[in-house]
């Protein structure tokens, strides 16, 4: 059975949207020093495509400019940011991957050395729903090339999904679960060289 992104958020308990009468937006300084608290981090996560299709998988982070998404069966496809690119593997193909830089999708911005969410037009919105801070970030001088939408629990603050939006207007959302973050990770989760060889084997 298809579930659709309509029909997912449908599900939610009614109390998700009970508001609390006083509620404040985690501040911007707060989000920026949550990403520039940590340096490597991995979990599961579940994607709802902009067709309203659901896969699964594992994700890994290696601040600064790493990241890697593994898709479980039947996908087995592969998204790795390394090198300042961002290489998608078919998980039918033993071929190489498409690649463009990293620099041209909004998940740069959270990948950065130095994340900032007060820079200058960065953020084009900043919300509170119930205990939900919702922000809105773009590339300031690339407003073209999309935006991220991250929603982000209260006391702790943490990250618990976000969405692109692309060029095109399509809207994919990420939703995390059993983040941990400060581990080991390798360097070959992000080499984009070897896992091509490795493919082509």
């Amino acid at each position: 059975m298809s579930i659709t992104r309509r029909s997912l958020f449908l599900s939610l308990p009614a109390l998700a949207l009970v508001r609390p009468a006083m509620a404040q937006a985690i501040p911007l300084a707060e989000i920026s020093a949550y990403f520039n608290s940590f340096t490597t981090a991995e979990g599961e996560f579940t994607q709802i495509n902009p067709d309203g299709s659901l896969v699964t998988g594992r994700l890994y982070i290696r601040r600064p400019g790493r990241m890697r998404f593994e898709y479980d069966p039947p996908e087995n496809a592969l998204v790795m940011a390394g090198g300042s690119q961002v290489s998608v593997f078919d998980g039918r193909s033993n071929q190489g991957p498409n690649q463009y830089p990293l620099r041209q999708t909004p998940l740069n911005i959270i990948l950065e050395q130095n994340v900032d969410f007060q820079r200058a037009r960065m953020v084009v919105g900043h919300t509170v729903d119930g205990d939900v801070t919702t922000v809105v970030a773009q590339d300031p001088e690339n407003p073209q090339y999309g935006s991220i939408r991250l929603n982000f629990s209260a006391n702790p603050t943490e990250l618990r999904q976000w969405v692109i939006r692309d060029d095109t207007g399509a809207e994919t959302t990420v939703i995390l679960g059993n983040m941990r973050f400060g581990g080991q990770l390798s360097a070959r989760l992000f080499d984009v060289v070897a896992e091509t060889e490795q493919r082509r084997r």
